[in-house]
């Protein structure tokens, strides 16, 4: 199954490096739809070269994975994050 997101693209941070050498870029995508939502959208690892071609302003449709985990915090209260990758860009 192919889920995407299409919108144009509000911002572009810088590549974030973490512990073993784990690298992230994130955007954030403004959907177009009645009610526009602000998305982040995660790129990682060698995916980040993907986003090269790509400015503020380009109308861009994103293809995703929709992440989720579980996570014990220090007070023992299970918490659930979800997080978007993208895996493809495309200029419309």
């Amino acid at each position: 199954m192919n889920i995407y997101l299409i919108g144009k693209i509000k911002d572009i941070f810088n590549t974030q490096i973490f512990k073993n050498n784990f690298k992230k870029k994130s955007l954030i995508l403004i959907t177009e739809e009645q009610f526009p939502q602000n998305i982040i959208i995660d790129f990682i690892q060698d995916k980040i070269e993907l986003l090269n071609n790509f400015k503020i302003n380009d109308i861009v449709k994103i293809y995703i994975n929709i992440k989720g985990k579980e996570w014990i915090n220090n007070e023992g209260i299970t918490k659930y994050i979800n997080s978007i990758q993208g895996w493809k860009i495309e200029k419309i």
